[in-house]
């Protein structure tokens, strides 16, 4: 007898040391639930089961809180290394976006800047192109369609994701990094709900808990992000049961940024805004003009993505292109306002996540113009943003659009608070105020989540002072915003949800049983054929029926090859096929799910056969079935419907 190979001391004694780890914790674990019946003899179903998924919430935080950490760092050294480095730009920064020390000034090369974005843009494309092509594009919107198809996303969108997005973004791609966060910190719970005990409905919240923690990594708004997390989901509703878990995931993501980078707010202001009920007016009218931007923005970034569809040549080449035209509006925009108003206002551009423009826009400049020459530079910046975004992301660059709609809305807000200012003569009028309130009314109306984005902003801002003027122009541009949307995957309401789910259920039911066929892997039988010979040819196939055919050729029986293994191998070899089989049945080639479901209920079979003519086309039971509607379940879709974007 061959001696197994005995494994080396360190894996034996590694071996051993896990072995007694696990028998350690198993009766820590034993004890500890013993005392907590002690304690809670007949706790209820309901609150063992959410005991378990807020366990889960925080293990996910945890995981997306670090990779988001990781993320937020990385990003910025890759900036200091490629576009401060080698092109010689450094885009302003918010005051809480600095990790890395600012090294020493470098040459300024325009050239260069023009081609980064395109050559971060090439790798993102060949990324996702290649390993995950869903995880190109901005990342909401994609979380959202997942959400409503199972929620499922594989765990290799969590590295591709990662690299694509920091390639793009690095290299001074116009777009956010929340929005790769959000779809990470999905996957991330995705992935976590699929090696934990969970069910279905855990498996969704503990995805909708995984988008809270990664926008609570890097945007630093515990509650906003848990907000929003539940919010985007829907146009006209949120999923409230995954409201709790999102809210542990979050602050559990955001204690891991703060405890690496200390605790500050994105922007950093030192103002206090009192209310004034004599500007409500301005707001109002502030709430029209953000409207307009905002359904100005989705049109273009449609119009861009449409044209990308219409670009020849292979998808991965797309993002470069896209990349290509933002850098060069970037560039020139440095270039322009380096000469017009001097070396230190190059930052101040549309490359990046823009927030650093925005934090500018609010506090302003020593080397900004003066009145309506200013209102024209920030509405022209607006404008600009607003191209080289639709040019990065609607090209299919792995970035997120939640940056650029509120820095297109902080935009917007400091021009109309400067021309107000200078069109009253109103000293009192703070364009930063009106900045704020542009952000909160341009993403809560174009994403339809108003509520997360008062928390939002007021949380970016560290102060609650806006929160009237904020609630009623976000009020305004929701409801003047209900034809447009920054992520048409979203339902009206959840009703609206399970009635689609309900009709992929309908329509699922009504396709042919037949497109589920198991061929045949096993000959028909004789009736005298004895079950010993059955036995013997079945072994290892996949088919678990045997059809048993007459004297004639006709099909006289089946016979589920489950029963014979109750039969020792005496009555196996004097039994007969005919002693086993019970009457022929079949289904038909146009028999639909419903049919087949029914009849194999009826029969008492795991499988039937599929016949046309007189031929067994194959085989269809309960497995074939189950294992449809699992893909049915995750996928959203039935077996054989065409995928978005698939001739069908």
């Amino acid at each position: 007898m061959t001696e197994r190979p005995r494994r080396p001391a360190p894996w034996r004694a590694l071996a051993s040391a896990l072995s007694r780890w696990a028998d350690a914790a198993g009766s820590t674990g034993r004890a500890l639930q013993g005392g907590l019946s002690l304690l809670v003899p007949e706790a209820p179903l309901e609150l063992r089961i959410a005991g378990r998924v807020l366990l889960h919430a925080a293990v996910v935080g945890l995981l997306a809180g670090v990779v988001g950490a990781a993320f937020f760092a990385a990003l910025e050294l890759g900036q200091r290394v490629l576009l401060h480095g080698l092109a010689g730009f450094e885009p302003a920064r918010a005051r809480g976006e600095v990790v890395v020390a600012a090294a020493r000034t470098a040459v300024f090369r325009p050239w260069l800047l023009a081609l980064l974005p395109a050559a971060g843009g090439l790798v993102s494309g060949v990324l996702t192109s290649v390993l995950a092509p869903e995880a190109a594009g901005g990342g909401g919107d994609a979380s959202i369609e997942a959400y409503h198809r199972g929620g499922l996303f594989r765990w290799r969108v969590v590295p591709v994701k990662f690299a694509a997005a920091f390639a793009a973004l690095s290299s001074g791609g116009s777009g956010g990094r929340e929005g790769p966060t959000m779809q990470i910190g999905a996957a991330i719970g995705s992935v976590a709900a699929r090696l934990l005990p969970t069910s279905r409905r855990e498996r969704r919240v503990l995805f909708v808990a995984g988008i809270a923690a990664g926008i609570a990594a890097v945007f630093r708004t515990p509650l906003g992000a848990a907000l929003l997390a539940t919010e985007m989901l829907y146009r006209d509703d949120f999923e409230a049961d995954a409201l709790v878990p999102a809210i542990l995931a979050s602050v559990v993501a955001y204690s891991v940024v703060i405890a690496a980078f200390g605790e500050t707010t994105l922007l950093g202001l030192s103002l206090r805004f009192p209310f004034s009920p004599r500007q409500l007016p301005l707001f109002v009218l502030l709430a029209l003009l953000v409207s307009l931007a905002a359904a100005g923005f989705v049109r273009l970034l449609r119009a861009v993505q449409a044209l990308s569809r219409r670009t020849p040549g292979p998808p991965w080449l797309r993002p470069a292109l896209g990349g290509l035209g933002a850098g060069v509006l970037g560039a020139a925009i440095a270039v322009a306002l380096g000469v017009w108003l001097g070396p230190e206002a190059r930052g101040f551009g549309v490359l990046g996540g823009g927030y650093g423009t925005a934090q500018v826009a609010m506090d302003g400049a020593p080397w900004f113009p003066v009145g309506w020459e200013l209102v024209a530079l920030l509405l022209a910046m607006a404008a600009a943003k607003a191209l080289a975004s639709a040019l990065t992301i609607g090209f299919g660059a792995a970035v997120g659009d939640f940056a650029p709609s509120l820095v297109v809305g902080a935009l917007v807000g400091a021009a109309f608070g400067y021309a107000a200012r200078a069109a009253l003569g109103d000293p009192g009028i703070e364009p930063a105020a009106f900045a704020l309130v542009g952000m909160g009314a341009f993403y809560g109306g174009v994403a339809h989540v108003p509520l997360s984005a008062l928390v939002l902003v007021a949380e970016l801002a560290g102060s609650y002072d806006l929160l009237v003027p904020m609630m009623l122009t976000v009020g305004i541009s929701y409801v003047a915003l209900r034809r447009w949307s920054l992520y048409p995957s979203q339902p009206a309401s959840r009703a609206v949800a399970a009635g689609a789910a309900g009709e992929a259920l309908r329509v699922a039911l009504a396709r042919p049983a037949a497109e589920l066929l198991q061929l045949p892997d096993l000959p028909d039988f004789g009736e005298e054929t004895p079950l010993s010979a059955v036995a013997a040819a079945s072994a290892g196939a996949a088919q678990r029926v045997a059809l048993v055919r007459g004297a004639d050729g006709r099909p006289r029986g089946l016979v589920d090859l489950a029963l014979l293994g109750a039969l020792g191998p005496a009555e196996l070899g004097w039994t007969r096929a005919a002693d086993a089989m019970v009457p022929f049945a079949a289904l038909s080639p146009s028999a639909s799910w419903r049919d087949a479901i029914a009849a194999l209920h009826r029969h008492g079979l795991p499988q039937l056969p599929v016949v046309q003519a007189g031929a067994v086309l194959g085989w269809v039971g309960e497995r074939e079935l189950a294992r449809a509607a699992l893909e049915l379940e995750l996928g959203g879709a039935p077996p054989g419907t065409p995928a978005p974007g698939e001739p069908a």
